[in-house]
């Protein structure tokens, strides 16, 4: 996994290297709008920061945020974290490029900017990341706590003399590296003991197996450096928030009897001087389904938070506003008749208000309601997409936005205006040519309205017929929206006309859109996809003798349904994906997905479902050429299925080739690979599509 880059302010020598900084940045981009722009190539992806986290100053004077970029010579991602006015003005770099930071965090004073990083001397400490802190004016990152192992997350207190930690139980392993670096002693790694596994759910993509260890809350006083543990137990916590007087923690946790069996987490209170870890906290919610990301009322009289009603939904269910009060017992639906899912909210630190993250048709708003319901306010609208946003006590907020051109930065807004601050890939993006991005709609078979985004050539003549590319999503719950979409622009700048639609299954189009696909994979969502390329087709824009197919994860499984189908495209590549669905249960890590969607295999009913669901045993109509890519140590879509694809094909005598990336979890991290992967699929359909 990667880790990502966190900030905080600089003086007299930050300023100077943040000079130095500008000014080449302003020179790259002069020299680079002085020549002609050129096309986008897959070596671009390392050159573009990806720009995340932003957090203002409590007084609304600076923004932090971090910048991740991919080193292709040293083969790993590297995350700083920044600094830059928020009145606009040169960027500062605060952390070091050769550390990973992550997480900033502005105390409430301002003064101070803490973030997580992983800074230790030997091999123990490689990922165990820490707290540290900035003094604002200047000086060396102060490390606050030296925990066995790493910390999760951290959240200052309110009056800012505390820290909250999230933890998870130590390994044995752990805390013998911890006092043998207490003593000045080397650590010596021993043999991996054997897994012994216990609990329902014992995988997790990025993990592996799973032990009995749990996470927990913990309070760090900075003064004393005393670590007191506040919740305890054989659950995890997690997402806290204290409340505005100091006194007490909202948090996320599934408290059930059987945690792994369902999806049901619930907010809880607890008091943060709980030194009685037995004490049992304050359950605040009582829906069966999902409550998530709580958030303090400034009186500290309610919690806001997502609330997803829809149990029988599971993961298809919607994400509604819901505010609770703090003392348990009553509840309320902000939202249950937008329709649409919401993110993050958060109450206002102004007035009774409440903002939010809001998905809608292949937007994300920033959006804001009375904390009592009514109306809702759109902030930040319109073809871009907000992935992130913080509020100042002063009333500004800092966001971080993308659209189609434009990779995401920070960005105030303020006084109704919405002003760009950060300017991490302007040099690049000054020297590039992209295609246009159109968005279209279209009815599929049935007559249910579809949409999609197209990404054209740079060099798009309309009476020309191009290559065309249907790139597919995964998820499925998840959307193509209004973002710089990298890939969709690489394929373009090779000359492919790409579609990128939404089909049934979808987020951003409503509960019942979202569900169309319930226990029927590929069949409404393969129907909106060919009518994607059916409407490309009909307005001349792409060839349909040169067309090809792509996805990942789902998108993979939904271009394995795909080619089982037609034989309309001259070439595929699918990513991460399952053929023969019941080889996942109990080898994958949904096994409650399974179990809510699909149910039991060895009971008959089940079986059934399993199989006619499954592509793979359409194998007998595959004729199209097939690319098939993952990750070795992948355990959301297991290798398995890519290998047993690929066997099939090969026996059928279908052109196929299959790629494991060793070490790669469910997504493709090291640079190498990511290079690697993006030059097998253009070479691949350049082989059948030219």
């Amino acid at each position: 996994m990667r880790t990502t880059a966190r900030v905080i302010a600089g003086i007299m020598s930050s300023l100077l290297l943040c000079g130095a900084t500008s000014f080449s940045a302003a020179h790259a981009a002069a020299a680079a709008s002085a020549k002609k722009p050129r096309l986008l190539a897959p070596d671009d992806a390392f050159a573009i920061g990806d720009v995340a986290e932003p957090q203002i100053s409590p007084d609304g004077r600076w923004i932090a945020y971090t910048v991740t970029t991919l080193d292709l010579e040293e083969d790993e991602s590297r995350t700083r974290i920044w600094m830059v006015p928020a009145a606009g003005g040169d960027a500062v770099p605060l952390t070091a490029e050769d550390r990973d930071s992550s997480s900033p965090r502005w105390s409430p004073d301002g003064q101070y900017l803490g973030f997580l990083s992983a800074r230790g001397e030997d091999a123990s400490q490689e990922d165990q990341a820490q707290v540290f802190t900035l003094f604002r004016e200047g000086g060396e990152a102060v490390q606050r706590t030296d925990t066995a192992q790493g910390v999760e997350s951290f959240a200052w207190s309110p009056d800012g003399k505390r820290m909250l930690l999230v933890l998870q139980d130590p390994k044995p392993e752990d805390l013998e590296a911890k006092q043998a670096r207490d003593r000045g002693e080397p650590f010596e790694e021993k043999t991996p003991a054997p897994w012994v596994v216990t609990r329902r759910q014992f995988k997790r993509d990025y993990v592996g197996y799973l032990d009995s260890r749990r996470t927990h809350l913990y309070v760090l006083d900075l003064a004393t450096q005393t670590l007191t543990q506040v919740t305890s137990g054989d659950f995890d916590d997690a997402e806290p928030a204290w409340s505005p007087d100091g006194t007490r923690i909202a948090f996320v946790s599934n408290r059930t009897q059987d945690p792994d069996a369902n999806y049901n987490t619930d907010i809880w209170v607890v008091k943060a001087d709980n030194r009685d870890r037995g004490a049992r906290p304050l359950q605040i919610t009582t829906n069966p389904g999902p409550d998530a990301t709580p958030s303090w009322s400034p009186d500290g009289t309610r919690i806001a938070h997502n609330a997803n009603t829809e149990t029988d939904a599971a993961l298809y269910g919607t994400n509604h506003l819901a505010v609770s009060s703090a003392a348990g017992g009553d509840s309320t639906l902000l939202t249950a008749a937008l329709d649409r899912m919401i993110f993050a909210p958060r109450f206002s630190k102004r007035d009774d208000a409440i903002y939010f993250l809001l998905e809608d048709s292949g937007e994300q708003n920033l959006a804001r309601i009375s904390a009592s319901g009514g109306a809702i306010e759109r902030l930040v609208r319109g073809p871009r997409v907000v992935t992130a946003f913080d509020e100042a006590s002063s009333g500004e907020i800092a966001i971080a936005l993308s659209e189609p051109h434009l990779p995401a930065e920070v960005f105030r807004v303020a006084h109704g205006a919405i002003e760009q601050r950060s300017h991490v890939n302007d040099a690049l993006l000054a020297g590039l040519r992209l295609g246009a991005v159109e968005e279209i709609r279209f009815a599929s078979a049935d007559g249910t309205e579809i949409e999609a985004f197209v990404i054209k050539p740079p060099d798009f003549k309309p009476r020309r017929r191009y290559p065309g590319i249907l790139l597919i999503h995964g998820g499925p719950q998840a959307q193509f929206d209004h973002r710089f979409d990298f890939d969709g622009q690489l394929y373009a700048a090779n000359g492919y006309v790409v579609v990128m639609p939404n089909p049934r299954g979808s987020t951003g189009y409503g509960q019942d859109f979202c569900m169309a696909i319930w226990q029927a994979w590929g069949e409404r969502d393969y129907e909106d996809v060919m009518a994607a390329v059916d409407t490309i087709v009909a307005k001349g824009w792409a060839d349909p003798k040169r067309l090809a197919v792509t996805g990942w994860s789902y998108g993979g499984m939904l271009t394995n349904h795909v080619i089982t189908k037609t034989n309309r495209f001259k070439a595929a590549a699918t990513g991460a994906s399952a053929a023969l669905y019941v080889v996942n249960f109990g080898h994958d890590h949904y096994q409650r997905w399974w179990t809510y969607e699909v149910g039991l295999p060895w009971k008959p009913e089940s079986r059934q479902l399993y199989e006619r669901m499954s592509p793979f045993n359409k194998i007998e109509n595959v004729v199209t050429p097939t690319l098939i890519l993952g990750g070795e140590e992948d355990w959301n879509v297991p290798i398995i299925n890519s290998e047993q694809l690929f066997l099939a094909l090969k026996i059928r005598g279908v052109p196929t080739e299959l790629v494991v990336y060793p070490g790669e979890f469910h997504g493709i991290d090291t640079p190498t690979h990511i290079q690697d992967l993006r030059g097998r699929y253009l070479a691949w359909f350049a082989r059948y599509l030219r």
